[in-house]
């Protein structure tokens, strides 16, 4: 009985270190995305890179101190306040897009090639903007942002990264320069404004000018022009009164129309006077009677 129980507790000794040896072995397989890598140092060596699909990692003698995308990758950040070269202070936000395009630079050459990249980019995008003007740092983003990321690539190109883009995605001013810029930006739409309204009287100066021209020219076209004004005046009216001017012409005359219909006021006064001398004098008996 006392060899039975001693062989079932060897046994089962036997098996945990099976297990434990197994587990130990299996431990050191790894499974990378297709787009991870992995840097393997064998006794603190370096000793290449590791995966996509299934890897090894012997337990206690190499490992994987961590595992690197090769996608593209976006950061943003913002720079503390900034002066611009006419002495403006700003504080920007950009985006920069970068991608590993070399591991193992990535891996030997940058403690955090991250961290590195981020604070390359915002040292540089200080500098671009202490050389720009305020008003290239608005107009211009786009070239600005090309130039920073010409800059950042040049300082990361040692840790294996590639700068693709750096983006100024908006810019921060104090309340009272914004108050100035839009009191400028009223001002700049009414000289606008007013500079349209003048060309627009003269250019409709210079167009009443011509058409006077032209019925100077021809007195019939004036004529029947008139005839038009009457009678839009008359679609126009709601009542029955029509208001004649006292110079219309008449088409096909080349005369001038009175303003009361066929006499005019100095005419009526003639005529009555002419009627009141024409008349014969009353006879005395016609005054008896």
């Amino acid at each position: 009985m006392a060899t039975g129980g001693a062989d079932i507790a060897s046994l089962a000794v036997t098996l945990f270190i099976v297990i434990v040896i197994l587990a130990l072995i299996l431990s050191g397989v790894k499974i990378l995305k297709e787009w991870e890598r992995a840097p393997m140092l064998t006794l603190g060596r370096y000793k290449g890179l590791k995966g996509p699909g299934l890897i090894y990692v012997p337990p206690f003698v190499s490992k994987i101190p961590y595992i690197i995308s090769t996608r593209l990758q976006v950061t943003s950040f913002r720079t503390e306040q900034t002066l611009t070269r006419d002495n403006v202070p700003v504080n920007v936000d950009a985006v920069m897009y970068f991608q590993p395009v070399d591991v193992q630079k990535s891996v030997l050459n940058a403690e955090n090639y991250n961290t590195a990249t981020q604070l390359a980019a915002q040292t540089t995008l200080r500098e671009t903007i202490g050389g720009v003007s305020f008003d290239d740092l608005l107009y211009e983003r786009e070239k600005i942002g090309a130039s920073a990321r010409t800059i950042i690539d040049s300082k990361t190109e040692a840790w294996g990264v590639k700068v693709t883009a750096v983006e100024i995605r908006d810019i921060a001013i104090p309340p009272s320069l914004q108050e100035a810029m839009s009191r400028q930006a009223q001002a700049e739409r009414e000289r606008r404004a007013r500079v349209t309204l003048a060309e627009a009287e003269f250019q409709a100066a210079q167009k009443m000018v011509d058409a006077a021209n032209l019925y100077s020219a021809n007195p019939r076209a004036m004529e029947l022009r008139w005839m038009n004004i009457l009678y839009e005046l008359g679609l126009q009216g709601r009542g029955t009164l029509m208001l004649v001017p006292t110079n219309m012409p008449v088409a096909g005359s080349g005369t001038i129309i009175p303003p009361y219909g066929i006499m005019g006021v100095k005419d009526i006064h003639d005529a009555s006077s002419a009627q009141k001398s024409a008349s014969p004098a009353p006879t005395q008996a016609q005054t008896t009677q």
